[in-house]
């Protein structure tokens, strides 16, 4: 059975592409361009892994990890942050995401890291 993955990232053009790279790689996508409200965008599509960027509409990245990783219902699911702000990723450690990605990314070492936890 597949892995479900949630993706958040408002850019559409990195959304198709991710999309697209997860779909060929055999994931189930749940695609989002923003959420108010991880926790149940979350259990309503259950992942098995999310991948956010960090520069966000309404809450950013690093919110949104916090919130999955401070809840009892869902801070076993692995978070991966991927953001064009590399600089902010040593501040963002605080938020608990289990990976940081920069962008522009290699799409196989995306999908080699997605693997790292969900195999």
């Amino acid at each position: 059975m597949p892995k479900n993955i949630l993706i958040i990232e408002d850019d559409a053009e990195i959304l198709r592409v991710l999309e697209t790279v997860l779909t060929f790689n055999n994931f189930d996508v749940t695609a989002l361009s923003r959420t108010d409200d991880i926790i149940a965008s979350v259990k309503n599509h259950n992942p098995d892994l999310v991948l956010t960027d960090y520069m966000l509409p309404g809450l950013n990245g690093g919110r949104i990890c916090q919130l999955i990783k401070s809840n009892e219902e869902t801070r076993h699911i692995p978070v991966i942050l991927i953001s064009a702000y590399h600089e902010q990723a040593i501040a963002l450690v605080n938020f608990g995401y289990d990976a940081f990605v920069p962008k522009p990314f290699d799409v196989n070492k995306l999908v080699k890291t997605i693997n790292r936890f969900l195999n």
